[in-house]
């Protein structure tokens, strides 16, 4: 019995540091403080306005690509485009106004 009772012990042992040794890393998110009464819409890519498209080609943001774009309206009525980019893995945002001009 007593054999029984420490060969469950090693086993049980064992399995824990295991478990400890394989710990699995989740990759990190960006998320920005948001505005809890905003209006988020989508909205396609080839939809937004030229200057935000004109924006998102320039030499500063040429090397990352568009995934999506929503148009977001603030309890005070202002609007902005954010637009969610990536290049290789690496994955940001950008709050465009409409005339293409940087916000954050």
């Amino acid at each position: 019995m007593k054999n029984f009772i420490l060969s469950a012990a090693i086993i049980a042992f064992a399995g824990v540091s295991t478990v400890k040794a394989n710990e699995i890393k989740t990759p990190m998110s960006i998320s920005a403080p948001s505005d809890s009464t905003a209006n988020k819409v989508p909205v396609k890519l080839e939809e937004l306005p030229e200057a935000v498209k004109t924006t998102l080609k320039a030499n500063a943001y040429k090397e990352w690509t568009p995934t999506t774009a929503f148009l977001i309206t603030k309890s005070d009525k202002s609007t902005f485009y954010q637009v969610d980019v990536k290049k290789g893995t690496d994955v940001a945002y950008l709050q465009l106004s409409k005339d293409g001009s940087i916000i954050q």
